[in-house]
């Protein structure tokens, strides 16, 4: 009996224990928070504005970074190579002297070949006097006219002995000439190939070094003979069409050029048609034999409605996009996609300019969900913000939107 009354004591302590920390205002754990959805129960949304603009299209392609010079410098005299005056890797002029070869040997022969024109210049001199005096005494029958005869052609053979040794000077001033190694084009030089001190000969199948023109530089692509109508009608109509070149990845923009030439026939086992488009390249972005993909602008539409990409979901059988209405409830619209390029796509039904779209957080959206929108105004390419924003997708301003739907401002 005793053993009972204690069971009951110890028990009723602990309910009064209990009693005592909930009236003391302890919140289990486990208990859940309230207001963690905002005013009203609304989901936080982030939303862009479309707007009406400008939009291209573009007929993509892959090719390949093709310099439109290269230059396998060789020698073209046999000698001893001196001097070298480049770096692996230099930017140089055309006219630069990059190799000197010995030009010692060639110098001699000149010396030579001036020497003997001397010579035989004054041979050819004096026989010039004797035809001279052999006229007077024709004239005067003092001599045969068969002496005569033979004077004048002793004459052009002395000229013709004077006019190859003329050419022999020519030959070896240009011999001198070539001792001096001059870059033919301005362009990228690549590794040196021959060290100083070894004998180079004009008919070494190697060459000295290679030059490679990367400004201007060009880029070879394909496109599908399907594309290729539109594209020649401009053409040949004299029309610049705009290419962008892009990294492997078809996420980066490297530079902009323009289609400057057509190939004259399709390879009848893929039906493309190489194509070739010219840049600038004075950042240095684009480099020989550099996978690119190309966008060839064809066409630009203007005053398009443009909404950012992001914002279109899609099922099996239809696209649609939730339209922020004025009472900051959400309803949802069938769109009509046309041309996508970079974050931004052509509307062309189911949404009009100022309207709403909700961009991230449709996950949990449902027809006439309340939401509060944050809405990136001056949106540029898939809803990245604006020139003043940061450009990492975060919207310039807090816009709630009621009232005429334009938003106000907190």
């Amino acid at each position: 009996m005793l053993f009972l009354v204690f069971i009951g004591a110890v028990g009723a302590f602990i309910l009064w224990q209990r009693g005592s920390s909930v009236s003391a205002g302890t919140v289990p754990a486990t208990a859940p928070a309230k207001g963690k959805k905002g005013a009203g129960g609304a989901i936080p949304v982030v939303a862009a504005r479309a707007r009406k603009g400008s939009i291209g299209v573009y007929d993509p392609g892959l090719g390949a970074i093709t310099p439109i010079y290269t230059v396998m410098v060789k020698s073209l005299v046999n000698g001893q190579l001196m001097n070298v005056n480049f770096k692996e890797g230099d930017l140089v002029k055309k006219g630069d002297l990059l190799i000197q070869i010995d030009s010692r040997p060639y110098q001699a022969t000149l010396d030579q070949a001036q020497g003997q024109l001397v010579k035989d210049q004054a041979t050819l001199d004096n026989a010039r006097v004797d035809l001279e005096r052999y006229d007077k005494l024709l004239k005067l029958n003092a001599i045969q006219e068969q002496l005569y005869a033979t004077q004048i052609a002793t004459v052009h053979q002395a000229e013709g002995v004077v006019k190859t040794d003329q050419g022999v000077i020519d030959m070896d001033q240009l011999n001198l000439e070539y001792c001096k190694i001059t870059a033919p084009i301005s362009g990228l030089i690549g590794l040196r190939l021959v060290d100083p001190g070894n004998i180079v000969h004009n008919t070494d199948t190697n060459p000295l070094l290679v030059i490679t023109q990367v400004q201007p530089i060009s880029a070879l692509f394909t496109l599908a003979e399907d594309q290729l109508p539109v594209v020649l009608r401009k053409l040949n109509a004299g029309q610049h069409l705009e290419a962008d070149a892009y990294d492997r990845g078809d996420t980066k923009k490297l530079a902009t050029g323009s289609l400057v030439s057509v190939d004259n026939q399709i390879d009848p086992t893929t039906g493309t048609l190489r194509l070739r488009a010219v840049f600038d390249n004075k950042d240095n972005m684009l480099f020989p034999n550099q996978f690119v993909n190309v966008h060839l602008l064809v066409e630009e539409k203007t005053g398009v409605t443009l909404i950012p990409t992001a914002a279109i979901q899609r099922t099996s059988s239809t696209e649609y996009v939730y339209i922020v209405k004025p009472d900051s409830t959400v309803t949802v619209s069938n769109v009509t996609e046309g041309v996508t390029q970079g974050g931004d796509t052509e509307i062309k039904s189911g949404v009009t300019p100022g309207d709403v779209v909700v961009m991230t957080g449709v996950d949990r959206l449902l027809e006439g969900s309340a939401v509060r929108a944050q809405v990136g105004d001056d949106q540029q390419s898939g809803g990245a913000a604006g020139k003043k924003g940061t450009g990492s997708g975060s919207p310039v301003s807090s816009v709630a939107t009621k009232g005429n739907g334009g938003g106000q401002r907190k």
